[in-house]
This record gives structure tokens, sequence and C-alpha cells, in this order.
């Protein structure tokens, strides 16, 4: 049998003619320019936007179909990487407004910090009271609620932008993400998931619960797990003047850490809504009542990373005025309450956040 050797720098070169080398060096330059046009539309399409884009059980970008199709997946393809994640800590700011419709539509009752650690999967919830005083830019010294107010009134569309800058300038923090819903956005997600279970820690009354025409109603609830619907969950988290020790901000900023907790465990167990294309739908139903500057694909490995977070333990910080508390209690010029650090600065806050 005749054997032939395989490596390619023992063969003969073959001569090249110059009408033959002319050829060839046309041909490179196409492959060339073919090649470049390909790296400019895979750099730009490498992380799809589109829902249908991904798998709705892994949530990974699906594998393109046909070979050149493949062949560019494989060779410009990238994991979407999430703001932080090189850093090791992620953290997204979550706002909370009433709405259109609602007096004092923009102020944000909920201020929230998620901060996640996505090599341990540790979570961290940091709840800011809205009577917090601090620097506004352009307002000077007001409370912390307001900015996200004052952001539309200069910019419509854009009061979370200036509510994360003063976020971040007040407590020296990066602030990857952020997310606003209004109470119609929150009543309609938790009526999508069937209601979130939450355990209530005390049997509580508040009798003096916002009503329409600035009126109030009472509103109550039973102590033990229960099922809770959008509205039920709305009053729980809105509750301010409750009895039995539930009569603070401070309280109600440990009743939202729980129901969004519980609305985590819910989405993430309610394999419909994880679906992609279930969530671009939804995004889309509520319009204006959600705001962030997430992009699609940011969403979709938010979720992916959820899956693996460890919320068994999860770490909470409420910035309150108890006697061990880094806030206490304030009076403005004009008579209004407020809330600023006992240390006079933001250090010793700043420290614990970090």
């Amino acid at each position: 049998m005749r054997r032939e050797s395989i490596n390619f720098l023992e063969r003969e070169t073959e001569k090249v003619t110059p009408r033959r080398r002319g050829l060839i060096f046309f041909i490179v330059i196409a492959v060339l320019l073919v090649l470049g046009g390909c790296v400019r539309y895979a750099m730009t399409t490498a992380i799809p936007q589109d829902p249908t884009s991904y798998d709705p059980i892994t949530l990974e970008p699906k594998k393109p179909e046909g070979f050149l199709e493949r062949i560019k997946h494989f060779v410009f393809s990238k994991e979407v990487k999430l703001e932080g994640e090189r850093r090791d800590r992620i953290n997204l700011l979550l706002l909370g407004q009433g709405g259109l419709g609602h007096d004092g539509p923009f102020l944000t009752d909920t201020i929230i910090i998620a901060s996640i650690r996505p090599s341990t999967g540790e979570v961290a919830f940091t709840s800011i009271p809205r009577d917090l005083y601090v620097n506004i830019p352009g307002r000077g010294k007001r409370k912390i609620n307001h900015a996200n107010a004052f952001g539309e009134a200069d910019n419509p569309g854009k009061g979370a932008e200036l509510a994360t800058r003063v976020i971040e300038e007040t407590f020296s923090l990066d602030i990857d993400y952020y997310l606003r819903v209004d109470f119609k956005a929150f009543e309609e997600l938790i009526d999508e998931v069937n209601g979130v279970r939450v355990n209530v820690e005390k049997k509580f009354i508040d009798i003096e619960y916002p009503a329409a025409n600035d009126a109030y109603t009472s509103v109550s609830f039973q102590k033990g797990p229960q099922t809770m619907d959008g509205q039920t969950a709305l009053e729980f988290v809105r509750s301010r003047h409750g009895n039995n020790g539930e009569g603070s901000d401070f309280a109600r900023s440990k009743r939202q850490q729980k129901v969004l907790l519980a609305l985590k465990e819910k989405i993430l167990s309610f394999q419909t809504l994880a679906n992609p294309i279930r969530i671009k739908n939804i995004i889309d139903t509520l319009g204006d009542h959600v705001t962030t500057d997430m992009q699609f694909s940011d969403m979709v490995a938010m979720m992916k990373l959820a899956k693996e977070l460890d919320t068994s333990n999860i770490i909470t910080l409420s910035l309150d005025n108890s006697s061990d508390g880094y806030l206490k209690n304030g009076i403005t010029s004009d008579g209004a309450y407020i809330l600023e650090p006992v240390a006079g600065n933001f250090e010793g806050i700043n420290n614990a956040i970090e």
C-alpha cells in the first residue's frame, strides 16, 4: 500500500503564474471585505434583543440554523455580561411610585437597593426611607423621594435617572440598573402570577389607608401565611398607619422586602412568565407604568442569574431611627419632618451598605 505524508509542509509548492496571482489577490480581498461586513454585523447582533431568539427553558440564546449562521454564531457570539459582574456586585435600584391619577404621582415612597454578588449568589436589600434629607442637584437639600419627581418635571420620562444619580452621590455607590414601577404595574404583575404567598408576622389594622377623593379606608391583615392578589399586596406594602408596631415607614419597608422576595420566587416557579416572549409582552402591555434602563438581553441575563441566587439567607438593611439606627428625626426650617444621619454625614451608612 502506498503511503502519503499528510504534512502539508513536505508537499511541493505549486508554481503560481502572474495571472493566477492576480486572481488569488482578488479572491483574498473579496473574502476580507465579506468577513469585515460579517464582523460589523455580528458585533451589532451578537446580543439578541428579540424575545423569540431565546430558549424559553434555559433562557440561552437559540443556536442559529444554517451553516454560515452557525459559523458566525460560533465565532462572534458572546454571553451577555451584566453591568457590575466584573466587580462581582450588581446594584439594582428599585423605585415605586403612585403614577398618574394618584396624589404625588412621581414621589417614590419605595426606594430599595438590591445588591447581588454573582460569585456566591448572595443578595442584600437596603431600604431607603422616603424622608431622608439629601442633596438633590439643582434643588438643594430635599427629601430623597422628591428626586424622581423633580427629574420628571425637568425631563419627562427621565425621573428615575435623577433619582439614580442622587442615590449614587449620596451613598458613594455605583447603580448598574434602575427599575421603576407604579401601582398599576405592581398590581398587574402580581395578578399575572396568580398572587404571592406572604407570611404576615403581625396582625394589624390601618384605618387611615388612602382612598379616592382624599378620603381614607380601613385595611387589615391577619397573622400567618396567606396568598395575596395584586390589590391586597399593594395595600400590604403601602400601609403606613397600622397598629401593633406596623405604623411606620420602617415597618413598611420590611413588608415591601417580603413581597419582593415572594414575587421573585413566584416568577421563577411560574414557567410561562419566565418565558422571554411572555416577559416582553407584559412589558409592552404595561407601557409607561414600568421604566428601566435595562435592555431586553439584560433582563433575560438577570432572570438566569436569579435562578442561582441564595434567597434563604437574604441580607437586609433598613435605615431607621431606632436606638441603634443610623438616622435621627429632624425638622426643616419650614416645619417638615425629615430624617438625617446620626453622625452628621453618610460615611457610616455608606460603610454599612458597602
